[in-house]
């Protein structure tokens, strides 16, 4: 999330009670997590596990619970707990503002757009032109839909990251801050639902097509004329490159690329990177034939066991 103006370090260090290393001064232009930083950017760590990923990513602010050197040209805050002070951050800067109607008049709608009875538009969402948005939708805050965008009835855009630190207490969440963007010629099934990034954008490509009850989560971008099938659920920070084709009920996990063009097969699990052009299939999912040739070896075993006795 990027902020309206660049914060001082020293106005950020008053707001989550930190103590600080670097310029007064130093531009803080917003926050993201780590997979989404750039340059101008805080991040938050608290394991030691990844101080140096943080330290040495483009984030040019470092909130950090361990006093280490600055990197040339960063800043850092030191806070007993950044995730807390982080979501303190997010709550200052994206705080909740509750609609008092169920189309925000803060809504930009398009010319030619239909609003069915019973949809939620939130606040500062965008809806552009000739759109169809069927009943009972609901358009959370800062959501930016395309041109010629249908949305079926009952589904959700704009939903909280399904994010959580586990404490010996419980769960802490970790406050949404990003938005869903819908590119144009859009069409999503009923039910569907798409959650907003964490910090950065969940996206979907031009031309893109879900079938009904399509879960995606946050940070992940779709690219353009895909084809989603019913049932299917997408994890967080994946990346689904153009002219993809993914059929019913399949699972694909979370931090991995699947390439351009590439067809999966319904039913199947996705539990790491696929390159593009290629068909798979199965738990989890491997190039189609080979998996199939598997398939007709485990339908022979009952034979070739029987000749042994």
């Amino acid at each position: 999330m990027k902020f309206t103006s660049p914060v001082p370090l020293a106005e950020i260090a008053a707001l989550i009670g930190a103590s600080y290393q670097g310029d007064a001064g130093f531009p803080v232009s917003g926050i993201n997590e780590i997979h989404m930083v750039s340059d101008g950017d805080l991040t938050f760590v608290d394991h030691p596990k990844y101080y140096n990923k943080a330290l040495t990513s483009e984030a040019s602010t470092i909130l950090i619970n361990q006093k280490v050197d600055c990197p040339q040209g960063k800043a850092l805050l030191f806070h007993d707990d950044p995730f807390a002070a982080y979501t303190s951050l997010v709550r200052r800067f994206m705080p909740f503002i509750a609609s008092t109607a169920a189309i925000s008049p803060t809504a930009s709608i398009g010319e030619g757009t239909v609003i069915q009875p019973g949809v939620f538009v939130g606040n500062k969402v965008v809806i552009g032109k000739n759109c169809i948005i069927h009943s009972n939708v609901s358009i959370y805050d800062h959501t930016i839909i395309g041109n010629n965008v249908v949305i079926h009835a009952n589904s959700v855009l704009g939903a909280d990251a399904y994010y959580f630190q586990r404490k010996p207490e419980g769960y802490r969440k970790l406050e949404s801050c990003g938005k869903v963007i819908i590119g144009d010629f859009v069409e999503i099934g009923a039910l569907c639902s798409i959650d907003r990034g964490v910090s950065g954008d969940t996206i979907v490509g031009k031309g893109t097509k879900f079938d009904n009850h399509v879960q995606v989560g946050h940070d992940t971008q779709i690219g353009a004329n895909c084809l989603i099938g019913a049932h299917t659920a997408i994890a967080g920070v994946t990346r689904i490159e153009d002219d993809v084709l993914i059929w019913a009920k399949v699972a694909v996990n979370k931090d991995l690329v699947i390439g351009k063009g590439a067809v999966i097969l319904a039913t199947s699990a996705v539990d790491k990177s696929l390159p593009g052009g290629g068909t798979y299939f199965g738990i989890p999912a491997i190039e189609a034939r080979k998996k199939w040739k598997e398939l007709a070896i485990l339908r022979k075993l009952p034979e070739i066991y029987a000749k042994l006795k």
